[in-house]
């Protein structure tokens, strides 16, 4: 009886998840808090890895060149991901920060103010990207046939980034007012969009063939520009905290420098993190050709698909993080993170289990290559050793973001990716006979590292005192 009721008891709990309310997380049960925020994001960042293994699906069958292109070009999108997390990570805070502090209005505005500044920076992007895609990927070691495949991809790719920047920037938004479940949604349209056009767009229906590899990465722009248009339907229209008006648009200097002053160090941040996996694409490449990109590239994308439901978790710890300092509830944050920490640990280990014992069938679902099989494999099972960690660092780094303390984590990811991941993959390309696994073991080498540094900092207890 007991069981029936505690079951009962969670899938009521989900449901109120789910309903797409902004809730006060300052009060009340830390663990139901927890939960009403992670499990709309866990299922929002859910979806954004099957986005990501459906186009790897369905490129697949395109041959390893069509694989390499796409690895390549994900591999500098990234950055256009660093950009739009670190102004969404700056957003999340100081939304969830005027929350807490029943500024509304505050809110508002911060919210208008970082959409305004991604729209600029997005269209800087996408004029670079469109003219240098060709120079973009022969950086990343491509082939002249791979160049020749991929650059009309890497072309629609970086010329539409600004649904890439506001699709993530507009759900930390969301979640900053506490509404995880609209994220949620917004990205559910977005990825079950693309869901049904990739394969259309790639292989045709019926007479017509398709566009072959563009027609990947056009579908994925239209499916997050359907995302971005619900978003933006619920910030003009919608019933939520957050409400976007003409008066707004007015530049408000304060605001904007508040925006940059948290978001260029988490986009460097962000950028210090991916720019050290460009370069280990790159390594991987120059050590094993395309196959061995190509395997590499299918293991990541798994990768992904279960980091992203962890930061799920991380997420709700910096809302909860933002929202109780603004009520000056400095002990409560601090619960919620170690809470949040735990459970985090507890997922990654089931999943560092299942990459270490059942690698081969999982890379064999997207390629019956065997060099590439082979790599997927390897390189699965050794930066899945490390998931406990990665866990717990991004809890611990996610919620300095939430408290406003975005310079530290910055420090950290470069020390950790840049001072050990980096130099650690040089010297086993260039100095040891040891080949791509231990290239592969500096992943899991420089996660530990960042983890227990990010563990020590918090602990100290400095970000209690953050304003922002």
């Amino acid at each position: 009886m007991q069981i029936s009721t505690k079951i009962n008891a969670f899938i009521k709990l989900i449901k109120t998840s789910l309903q797409g309310e902004e809730r006060d997380y300052t009060q009340g049960s830390i663990k139901q808090a927890i939960f009403l925020l992670a499990i709309p994001m866990i299922l929002e960042l859910s979806l954004e890895s099957v986005f990501a293994l459906v186009d790897m699906y369905f490129v697949g069958k395109l041959g390893h060149n069509a694989i390499a292109v796409v690895a390549y070009t994900e591999s500098m999108v990234t950055m256009v991901y660093s950009l739009a997390i670190g102004i969404s990570t700056a957003a999340t805070a100081i939304i969830a920060r005027r929350v807490g502090e029943k500024d509304l209005q505050g809110a508002s505005k911060s919210a208008l103010q970082s959409i305004i500044i991604s729209l600029v920076l997005s269209a800087l992007i996408g004029i670079f990207g469109y003219l240098y895609a060709p120079q973009m990927l022969r950086f990343m070691g491509a082939s002249d046939d791979v160049i020749k495949q991929g650059v009309g991809f890497t072309q629609i790719m970086f010329g539409f980034n600004v649904v890439i920047m506001l699709l993530f920037l507009i759900n930390g938004i969301f979640r900053g007012a506490g509404n995880a479940a609209l994220a949620m949604k917004s990205l559910w349209i977005a990825s079950i969009t693309n869901i049904i056009l990739v394969p259309v767009l790639i292989y045709g229906i019926g007479p017509w063939q398709g566009w072959g590899l563009e027609g990947a990465a056009i579908a994925t722009c239209i499916g997050r520009g359907s995302g971005v248009l619900y978003q933006i339907y619920h910030l003009f229209y919608g019933k939520g905290m957050i409400k976007l008006t003409i008066q707004n648009l007015a530049p408000d200097l304060q605001v904007i420098k508040s925006i940059f002053n948290l978001a260029w160090p988490a986009t460097f941040q962000f950028i210090i993190a991916s720019g050290s996996w460009i370069f280990l694409t790159r390594i991987v490449a120059e050590t094993g050709g395309a196959e061995a990109s190509a395997g590499y590239q299918i293991a990541i994308r798994n990768v992904i698909f279960f980091i992203l439901p962890a930061w799920g978790l991380s997420n709700a710890a910096a809302t909860l993080v933002g929202q109780n300092l603004g009520a000056k509830l400095p002990d409560r944050a601090e619960k919620s993170v170690y809470l949040a920490t735990k459970y985090n640990a507890i997922f990654m280990g089931i999943v560092s289990l299942i990459f270490i014992f059942l690698s081969s069938p999982i890379i064999g679902f997207f390629t019956t290559e065997p060099l590439v099989h082979s790599v997927g494999v390897k390189a699965l099972q050794i930066i899945g050793a490390g998931f406990i960690f990665y866990g717990i660092g991004m809890v611990m780094i996610q919620s300095l973001n939430g408290a406003g303390d975005t310079r530290t984590p910055t420090w950290i990811n470069f020390i950790g990716f840049w001072i050990i991941q980096i130099p650690l993959a040089y010297y086993f390309m260039y100095y040891t006979d040891f080949g791509l696994e231990a290239i592969f073991s500096a992943v899991p080498l420089a996660e530990t590292g960042i983890a227990i540094a990010a563990f020590y900092v918090f602990r100290s207890g400095k970000w209690k005192k953050i304003q922002v």
